[in-house]
């Protein structure tokens, strides 16, 4: 480790900012040069062995990352949420952002962003990620509709104009007014071209995701449908990633964190920073198991209010139990066991209600 030789990449789109500093925290290296592979590489390759090398995650990470992890001993993509408030702690620029990213592993302080070693795993995780932004752009469209005809007192859900026929009806109650007809005129064609997108992307994706064994072991689940299930398969990319139950409820923002501060009681609290996106597709697929019925989820989260936990906490826990099943189920390649499900949890709901 003394020998050892940390390298920090501030990267942006034209143009890199590479330091490198010792085991004691000296600089002894700078470099600038183009955000090009044949250059990255070339300047780590300058640089003796053994060297560790770190970036932060951003939109260049994954392709930084696949390229340029053959020539360090150990390349560390890390969360800049993680390294904000050392980094903005005094003057700020590129080269001073690279140095600080040097410095920061000497002491352990990066915590790793995890990429998918399959690059065909990484597009398809693109593909997914790509869904769900068609599906919050359909969203907005609608919200935009929405609000503009509340101005002249409608008022409307998106299943009211979601199919063509029932945009007259909603004309019908507008103003006849010339502006007002060429507004709405726009708002529609936004919100088709939304739409479309969303069922067009919706079909590609299933199509992809029946191809893969594990996906359509998930969907045996009830609340999980291909799309959810085909979500947290991409984003969790692989069970092995977490040592413990409690670490995957964290990462899905559904466990808990003790906080306590000097001799005061301690509190547990629901986790903060979390992937959204699975903490929704989690809790989704809690709601829907529950209100499907006739399931071993529907039972849990019955028996959770009969004990007297709040209904959003119950759901919470169904989110947990049916976490811990698709974990388990993924690490030993098995089938859906109804018999299996909360066996644990069932058993001490006083450790999960939160």
């Amino acid at each position: 480790m003394s020998r050892m030789h940390f390298m920090g990449l501030d990267a942006h789109c034209t143009s890199s900012e590479l330091k490198v500093v010792t085991a004691s925290g000296r600089l002894i290296h700078s470099w600038r040069g183009p955000t090009t592979i044949p250059a990255l590489t070339a300047a780590i390759q300058a640089v003796r062995r053994p060297r560790r090398l770190a970036i932060e995650e951003g939109a260049i990470s994954d392709w930084l990352w696949r390229n340029l992890s053959p020539g360090v001993d150990q390349l560390i993509v890390c969360e800049p949420r993680r390294n904000h408030l050392i980094a903005k702690e005094g003057e700020k620029d590129d080269p001073l952002d690279a140095e600080k990213l040097a410095q920061l592993p000497r002491g352990g302080y990066l915590k790793p962003v995890h990429h998918p070693a399959s690059f065909e795993r990484m597009v398809f995780k693109q593909y997914v990620g790509l869904y769900h932004d068609f599906v919050r752009q359909r969203v907005r469209q609608a919200n935009r509709v929405m609000a503009y005809v509340r101005h002249y007192g409608v008022f409307i859900q998106e299943k009211a104009f979601a199919e063509k026929l029932g945009r007259d009806e909603v004309m019908a109650q507008l103003p006849n007014h010339r502006l007002v007809r060429l507004n709405m005129m726009l708002l529609w064609e936004g919100y088709q071209t939304a739409a479309e997108q969303v069922d067009r992307s919706r079909r590609r994706l299933v199509q992809v995701a029946r191809r893969e064994a594990q996906i359509r072991r998930f969907t045996q689940l009830p609340g999980i449908s291909w799309i959810r299930a085909a979500t947290v398969f991409v984003y969790l990319d692989t069970p092995w990633r977490f040592k413990s139950k409690s670490a995957l409820w964290k990462y899905l923002g559904i466990g808990l964190e003790r906080y306590r501060s000097g001799s005061g009681p301690g509190q547990l609290h629901v986790v903060r920073r979390a992937n959204r996106l699975l903490k929704y597709v989690i809790l989704g697929a809690a709601k829907s198991a529950v209100a499907a019925g006739n399931n071993p989820f529907a039972d849990l989260y019955q028996r959770w209010i009969d004990q007297g936990i709040s209904p959003r906490n119950a759901r919470r826990n169904v989110a947990r139990s049916l976490a811990a099943t698709l974990w388990g189920m993924w690490k030993t390649g098995s089938g859906y066991r109804p018999e299996w499900v909360g066996v644990s949890m069932a058993s001490n709901p006083s450790v999960v209600a939160g």
